[in-house]
């Protein structure tokens, strides 16, 4: 199991009893408990935007008492996290970033395209626009570039003018109608590859609503920074775009930032970082056929080798 390659990856980190873990993205708990069981040292602090996420995962790992601090945060807000609970540095962390199965499965929050729900998609619902608003209220040449940039839709242009044709008859306001709208919209030809039609319109509107890349592309440095030396971070993304940016985030941290020519290479331009991983795992067959959503799991594995030299 993926899960099972996480845990390998981040183990020889955290098997020093003062150890510390962050899970960025606690969910329902599974990977908390995971490692919190695995490892009977290490403390945990654990990240989630979601309130209702928050509450059912205390409930879970309430027999962990003290060792399992749990914290309404999004995973850029890592430093300033750590800094409350006077953490200076940490040994693990562990990043899942495909949407909580608890958020498809809820029919109320609108991030799943196979049943008819209002369209919200906000992993926090406290705060932050709903997917409605946004297909309602954005300029059609920035619905497109969402479409493109995140969703990597070829037939965004015309999924957005159907989109900006109906909301003015009416506003969108729950999701059967978009995904009708989307698989009126298609060439034939469209329709027949790669699942559910409506799937890449749901995920850019999703990163959009939730400013997801714009966060990660905060999160992911801010995390290697936070990494203790010899401590090892472990990213499992969900699409190309996510991946990408993990990729770039861990090849620059281990590559030398020398001049090239020097024949020597001094301290302050050796690689920080160790790739665990070549290129990305992914996961095996019989994971797929276990769990369908395991599917596009990319994961990437990096060591902290070296202290920053400012």
């Amino acid at each position: 199991m993926m899960l099972q390659r996480c845990l390998d990856l981040l183990a020889p980190a955290l098997e020093d009893p003062e150890a510390v873990v962050v899970d960025c993205t606690l969910g329902l708990g599974g990977h908390s408990e995971a490692l919190l069981a695995r490892f009977p040292g290490v403390r945990l602090v654990a990240l989630d935007r979601d309130k209702e996420a928050l509450r059912l995962s205390g409930e879970r790992l309430a027999p962990y008492g003290e060792r399992a601090t749990l914290v309404h945060a999004v995973y850029d807000e890592l430093p300033e996290v750590l800094r409350k609970l006077g953490i200076a540095r940490v040994q693990g962390v562990l990043f899942d970033l495909g949407v909580s199965s608890m958020q498809l499965d809820e029919a109320d929050r609108g991030f799943a395209y196979a049943q008819d729900a209002p369209l919200d998609m906000r992993m926090d619902q406290t705060s932050g626009v709903s997917a409605a608003e946004v297909l309602n209220t954005y300029p059609p040449g920035e619905l497109v570039r969402i479409l493109r940039a995140y969703g990597e839709e070829k037939q965004a242009k015309r999924i957005v003018s159907a989109i900006v044709r109906e909301r003015e008859k009416e506003p969108f306001s729950t999701s059967a109608r978009l995904v009708e709208l989307i698989r009126d919209a298609l060439p034939q030809a469209a329709k027949r590859t790669g699942g559910n039609p409506a799937k890449r319109t749901f995920q850019a509107l999703r990163i959009e609503v939730n400013g997801e890349l714009a966060v990660l592309e905060r999160a992911i440095p801010a995390a290697v920074k936070a990494l203790d030396v010899g401590g090892r971070i472990a990213v499992l993304s969900y699409h190309s775009l996510e991946d990408r940016l993990v990729k770039q985030v861990f090849a620059a941290g281990a590559a030398t930032t020398a001049p090239p020519g020097l024949p020597v290479v001094p301290e302050r331009y050796q690689p920080r970082l160790k790739l665990l991983t070549r290129g990305a795992e992914l996961p095996t067959e019989e994971e797929i056929a276990e769990n369908r959503r395991a599917a596009p799991a990319r994961l990437r594995g990096a060591q902290r080798i070296r202290e920053d030299i400012e």
